[in-house]
């Protein structure tokens, strides 16, 4: 049986189509213009054929991509008009997804928000990386999601989280030209590279001595003493470990609202203005 197709792309192709081009069509699906060419060379990839070739200073289809875009109209309309149909079951149900780094603080508050602004619906959390949560409301797998921002940052800004070093009590700092032990996210991870690069930036040599793939294995091998590690600060220190304020400051990271294309927008508003109200608490600005 053939590969299918994937119908983000499909939707990706025909927003090209009808928006006149990458840059509106981004604009338009709220994405990068990189992940709207990603898409349509997965779609070529695929269907191994040019589709969508440059003209002057825009572009226009191939024959293929001409050929491509007429089935893609036609999928998509039943699989729109299936969801409709579908539509009352399907939207008892909001699926939130959260990055590890908020997720034990904020949840109670934002589980009570749903359950106060869109009565008769259940609200089902979904705990992961930033990574992850990002491709499950591009694929529409999750409504909404906390999420950190990433090198494309997609969704609403609601916060700026900031960046503290922490290691265990009992941690060492190397002697003489020894480097630093750090302990850090599996790739992809934006907060690795930033923790590198500053300490790069400070004059110290450092080395990934551990990573992990959660939240909770990252702060396992800090208070083992395998390394320092960088993570976002939501107003305390995590058991177990000390802050590190003689290493460099690194300064914020960015805390969006992401949404999938589609959803109800008072259910996005109101995921917005509860990460806004909570982050905005002066009792999250400092280390406890």
């Amino acid at each position: 049986m053939p590969d299918p197709l994937d119908l983000i792309h499909l939707r990706t192709l025909v927003a090209i189509a009808d928006c006149g081009g990458f840059h509106r069509a981004a604009a338009a699906l709220r994405v990068s213009q990189s992940t709207v060419s990603q898409h349509v060379r997965l779609l070529e990839r695929r269907l191994k054929e040019p589709l969508v070739e440059k003209a002057g200073r825009g572009v226009r289809f191939t024959v293929h991509g001409e050929a491509l875009l007429v089935e893609a109209r036609r999928i998509l309309a039943v699989h729109d008009e299936s969801l409709r149909r579908l539509e009352v079951v399907a939207e008892r149900v909001i699926l939130v997804g959260c990055t590890e780094h908020a997720a034990d603080r904020m949840l109670p508050q934002l589980l009570a928000a749903m359950r106060h602004g869109f009565p008769g619906r259940s609200v089902r959390f979904r705990i992961d990386r930033s990574t992850q949560l990002a491709q499950g409301v591009a694929r529409g797998t999750l409504d909404l999601a906390v999420v950190l921002a990433g090198a494309e940052p997609l969704g609403t800004p609601v916060a700026q989280l900031p960046l503290h070093w922490y290691g265990a009590p009992q941690f060492a700092p190397p002697e003489g030209d020894d480097p630093w032990p750090v302990v850090a996210f599996e790739e992809p991870c934006g907060l690795r590279q930033r923790a590198l690069q500053a300490l790069d930036l400070d004059g110290r040599v450092s080395t990934i001595t551990a990573e992990a793939t959660s939240l909770d294995g990252v702060v396992a091998a800090v208070r083992a003493g395998l390394g320092v590690a960088l993570l976002p600060s939501t107003g305390r220190t995590p058991a177990g470990l000390v802050a590190l304020p003689e290493l460099p400051d690194v300064g914020t990271v960015g805390l969006h609202v992401a949404a999938r294309r589609g959803i109800d927008p008072e259910l996005e508003h109101a995921a917005c203005e509860v990460s806004r109200e909570f982050f905005a608490s002066p009792r999250l600005r400092s280390v406890a």
